[in-house]
């Protein structure tokens, strides 16, 4: 039996909800109950035609074909170059939407690579805290995923990827605990046993649990650990009312929004849109909660009208089926050392 490609569920997950969010960014929550987002929609904010994602998924697909070759951070942050430069991993060979933070980090490795090619740049103030690590760190879940399942790697390096993968653009703490227990939602979801018929509510919640107590044990984080505090219990999160969530581009809000957004519904289609109809961050927020429900409901789940529309979708699809194909034909072993 062809085994299930994870990557692709995940990928295109992200990119038809970034894609969804848009032509609507920066929109706001009462704009867009009047005219709500049910669909695809061209042109809008940033006037590119249906189909078009943003740098959320540009950053992605960058660090997805990065890990195709094995993991090696400088592989990564080179490919962001490539990215931001030349515009290699966009929809149509044009960038735009980037993050300041993220092109701040950009520049910088480039002006000091030749110096160190590992250098990480990302900046670790309290105010360089948006989602700009967060929305792209899906791929290295998966792969670190993997690598955990296989015994060839433990929760503990795994973290330690996961925060060495944010610190290139974003290196506080806080941003690194939002990669981190987003990583442990992604295994919990993948991790689910399918005659058990769990439900994204619990996956949600055993994935979060196992990521507080993990950073409890790992780091003196409670500072940082508090401002996730509203995750700590699931059920009662998920009934915040909606004016309480915040989908701003601040990385606790863009997290408790995309988790809220998936806790209230049942389906790819209205989790994804619900996302985006919070308005502001539409695109990032939408990404975040996108790549998450795909992993849950599958590929198959996202409405056939919104995938055919997407630029580039056999180029996608065809990354995901390399890293689908290296993660069956090599075992990977991870060179790096970890402290």
């Amino acid at each position: 039996m062809k085994k299930k490609n994870i990557y692709l569920d995940g990928i295109m997950g992200l990119v038809v909800a970034d894609a969804l969010g848009c032509p609507v960014e920066f929109m706001t929550r009462e704009e867009l109950a009047v005219e709500p987002v049910i669909g695809m929609r061209e042109y809008g904010t940033h006037n590119r035609p249906k189909g078009s994602w943003t740098d959320d998924s540009s950053m992605a697909l960058a660090t997805l074909d990065a890990l195709i070759e094995g993991y090696d951070v400088a592989g990564i942050q080179e490919n962001f170059v490539n990215w931001l430069y030349d515009g290699e991993y966009t929809a149509d060979g044009v960038v735009f939407d980037a993050g300041i933070t993220c092109e701040n980090a950009i520049h910088q490795y480039v002006k000091h690579k030749s110096e160190n090619p590992q250098i990480i740049c990302g900046l670790d103030d309290e105010y360089s805290n948006g989602n700009g690590s967060l929305m792209r760190i899906l791929p290295v879940c998966i792969y670190v995923y993997e690598q955990n399942q296989k015994g060839n790697m433990t929760n503990k390096q795994a973290i330690e990827m996961v925060h060495e993968v944010s610190a290139l653009t974003h290196a506080h703490i806080r941003s690194k605990i939002a990669c981190g227990l987003y990583y442990f939602i992604v295994k919990a979801i993948l991790h689910k046993k399918e005659e058990t018929a769990e439900s994204i509510v619990s996956c949600i919640e055993n994935g979060l649990n196992e990521g507080f107590a993990f950073y409890e044990s790992y780091m003196e984080a409670t500072k940082e650990l508090c401002q996730y505090n509203r995750l700590r219990n699931m059920h009662s999160f998920a009934s915040v009312g909606e004016e309480q969530i915040k989908s701003s581009g601040y990385v606790v809000d863009s997290l408790e929004a995309a988790i809220w957004s998936l806790v209230n519904t049942d389906s790819y289609e209205q989790a994804v849109l619900k996302a985006v109809n919070l308005g502001s961050d539409t695109d990032t927020v939408g990404a975040i909660a996108g790549g998450l429900a795909g992993l849950y409901y599958g590929v198959e789940a996202i409405p056939k009208e919104w995938k055919q529309v997407i630029l580039r979708r056999e180029w996608i699809e065809m990354i995901c089926d390399e890293a689908l194909g290296i993660s069956i034909e090599n075992e990977i072993f991870i060179e790096k050392k970890f402290s």
